[in-house]
């Protein structure tokens, strides 16, 4: 039997130890528009892809805000890295979910194997005997090159008519659809976040996972994968994948702000900066934006793990709520991270300034259509004045 507590502390303390690794690879990563093969295999050597995998599977069974605290701390170095293990190592989470034999698929010669994604409602879907037909394009498949497998989402057709839509993701093996290599962005240039194409493929029905179930928490994995981690909902995991990270990246940058600024002189008038007004004004927002979306996010996890362990599900207003509440944290970020550039002096206009390349990155992860708050803060704003939520990946 693993010892938990000791692995938790030897992940976090492995990530510590990695971001300045991170940091300093993260020029050429950006150059080559994906993660060097070195940092896949730090972080499959450090068992961070094993986080919230099965453990009949050699995964660790841990918990969410175990795994998110080591995403945040890699992002301080790099976020385009910790972007890519947040994405894809969540799926490693959703796969227990899937009919078991879609595991034995993937895993049943390594376990290290890894899958990418795209949610996006884009395939088109025929039902055939045993399975469905599949083609279709999908955009923005963090660290598709660094995966055999994928996980596409489409729309699958009623069987009769009257039905209501039935949202699936597929999982498809990497010699059923191309890459198309399009990477080319302002910002988390290292996630490789290509197209994936397929043509007509046969997907069979236990390789897909329809969103319902996660939605009520009773997926088909749930008869061997029994642990509360599996009984979490799919929306509130994958959405704080592609948010969190802007919350370490904020954090590097209130590093590198502070370390440059302690000694730094303003060039016009001679005055320290550390006595500006403006920098220590932006350096506490920050700071402050840092700690309160780290504190939501491990409350909100917690609160989930205790519902789970006890089999009592989360309540609509709750979900619509932990829904925002991750919504809104690339936007914090984005804002804070503005004020640490424009307080910093002209040298962060140089693409190679880490200020300069977390204020790009996180402006892109704010991009993520998980991550645009207006929506989401109108369906709270509704259900708590007693309307219907319009949202239903939660």
């Amino acid at each position: 039997m693993l010892d938990q507590d000791l692995i938790r502390q030897r992940l976090k303390q492995r990530a510590k130890e990695l971001v300045p690794v991170l940091r300093e690879r993260a020029p050429l990563a950006a150059k080559n528009g994906q993660l060097p093969e070195e940092t896949i295999r730090d972080f499959q050597e450090a068992g961070f892809f094993r986080i919230l995998q099965p453990a009949r599977w050699e995964g660790y069974e841990l918990e969410p805000r175990d795994f998110f605290e080591v995403q945040m701390t890699l992002a301080e170095g790099c976020m385009s890295s910790a972007w890519v293990l947040g994405v894809v190592a969540i799926h490693n989470w959703q796969l227990a979910l899937f009919d078991d034999r879609a595991a034995q698929d993937v895993w049943g010669q390594d376990s290290s194997v890894l899958i990418s994604s795209s949610y996006m409602p884009v395939g088109k879907v025929t039902r055939v005997d045993g399975g469905f037909r599949l083609s279709g394009r999908w955009g923005f498949s963090s660290g598709s090159k660094h995966c055999h497998w994928a996980f596409l989402g489409a729309m699958v057709p009623p069987e009769k008519e009257g039905d209501g839509p039935d949202y699936r993701t597929f999982l498809v093996p990497r010699s059923d659809y191309s890459i198309v290599d399009n990477w080319d962005v302002m910002g988390l240039e290292a996630t490789g976040s290509h197209d994936v194409l397929v043509e007509d493929v046969f997907v069979p029905e236990h390789r897909t996972h329809r969103s319902i179930d996660g939605f009520l928490q009773n997926s088909p994995g749930n008869a061997v994968n029994t642990a509360p981690l599996f009984r979490l909902p799919f929306g509130q995991i994958f959405v704080r994948a592609v948010s969190s990270s802007t919350i370490g990246a904020l954090q590097g940058a209130i590093d590198l702000f502070i370390e440059a600024n302690k000694s730094r002189v303003g060039v016009n008038d001679g005055r320290k900066i550390i006595q500006d007004p403006g920098a220590q004004t932006a350096l506490a927002k920050a700071m402050v934006t840092v700690d309160e979306c780290r504190t939501v996010l491990l409350r909100n996890f917690d609160l989930m793990m205790q519902r789970a362990v006890a089999g009592e599900p989360l309540t609509m207003a709750e979900r619509v709520k932990m829904r925002y509440d991750s919504a809104i944290v690339p936007d914090k970020c984005a804002q804070a991270v503005e004020a640490l550039m424009y307080n910093s002096g002209a040298s962060t206009i140089f693409r190679q300034h880490g200020i300069n390349r977390a204020f790009r990155d996180i402006h892109t992860g704010r991009a993520h259509v998980a991550n645009c708050p207006g929506k989401y803060a109108l369906n709270l704003g509704g259900v708590g004045m007693g309307l219907d939520s319009t949202d239903f990946f939660l």
